[in-house]
C-alpha cells in the first residue's frame, strides 16, 4: 500500500515520515493553504530527503502550468501533484515538464468519469473541501475509478484508514491533518503517523489475500524513475 504523507512543513517532519516508512510527501505551494510552504523552503527541506527512496510532489490549485513545471524543477521535486480545475491540456503540459503528476478530484465531481482516459500518472480523490480533514462517502468510489491507480485522500486518520482500505480498494493512501498535531498545524505528530502508517500497511498485505486494489498492480512501489519523462 503506497503512502504519502502531504503538507509537510519542516525537515523534521519529513525525515520522521521516511523514516517510518512513507513513500512520498508532498509540499503545498496553494496560497490560503496553512500548511504552505515558499520554494526556498521547500528546496531547503528536499536537498535533505534521500532522492532514491522516497517520492516528492509539489501540491498545487489553479496554478499557471508554466508556474508549476518551473517550481517542480526549481525545488528538485519529482512531480506534480494538480488538486484545482485544471484542463487536460494543462494536465498534458505539466506532464510533459515533469516525471510524474497526480491529479485530484473531489468526490462527486462528474469529472472523475473521465479520470481514467486523462494524462495523470495517478489518480486523487478527496472530499469536496480539500485539506479540511472531512471523510466523504466511500461509496461515491465504487466502479468511478476502476484501472487506474487511485489514491484515497480525504478525512484519513489512524482509526478509519484500514477500513477505508478495506472498502475502496486503493492503490494507495494521502493523509495530512489527520496525522497532525492539530488540525490545521502544518505539524506531524510521531505517534499518529506511525499508527497511520502501520495500519495502511496491515490492510494493504490483508488485501493481497483477495486480490490486486485499484490499478491492477498489487502493492508495488510505483517506479517513477522508470516510467517518468
Amino acid at each position: 500500500m503506497f503512502v504519502k504523507i502531504c503538507g509537510i512543513t519542516t525537515e523534521k517532519d519529513a525525515l520522521l515520515a521516511i523514516a517510518l516508512g512513507a513513500d512520498a510527501l508532498g509540499f503545498v505551494f496553494a496560497p490560503g493553504s496553512p500548511r504552505m510552504v515558499t520554494v526556498d523552503e521547500a528546496s531547503d527541506i528536499v536537498k535533505h530527503v534521500p532522492y532514491d527512496e522516497v517520492l516528492t510532489l509539489g501540491v498545487f490549485r489553479d496554478e499557471r502550468p508554466e508556474r508549476v513545471a518551473e517550481i517542480v524543477n526549481r525545488v528538485g521535486l519529482k512531480g506534480a501533484q494538480l488538486h484545482g480545475r485544471e484542463s487536460a491540456a494543462e494536465v498534458v503540459y505539466v506532464r510533459q515538464r515533469v516525471p510524474l503528476v497526480i491529479q485530484g478530484f473531489a468526490a462527486g465531481d462528474p469529472a472523475i468519469s473521465m479520470a481514467s482516459e486523462g494524462p495523470a500518472d495517478i489518480v486523487l480523490l478527496d472530499a469536496p473541501d480539500p485539506g479540511s480533514g472531512r471523510v466523504f462517502d466511500w461509496c461515491q468510489v465504487s466502479g468511478a475509478l476502476d484501472g487506474v491507480r487511485l489514491l484515497l485522500a480525504g478525512g484519513l486518520t489512524p482509526d478509519n484508514v484500514a477500513e477505508a482500505i478495506r472498502r475502496v480498494r486503493p492503490w494507495g493512501v494521502d493523509v495530512s491533518t489527520g496525522v497532525e498535531t492539530a488540525p490545521g498545524s502544518g505539524r506531524k505528530d510521531p505517534r499518529k503517523l506511525r499508527r497511520f502508517i502501520q495500519a495502511a500497511r496491515a490492510a494493504g498485505a490483508a488485501l493481497e489475500h483477495r486480490g490486486s486494489p485499484n490499478g491492477g498492480i498489487g502493492h508495488q512501489p510505483y517506479d517513477w524513475q522508470a516510467e517518468g519523462a
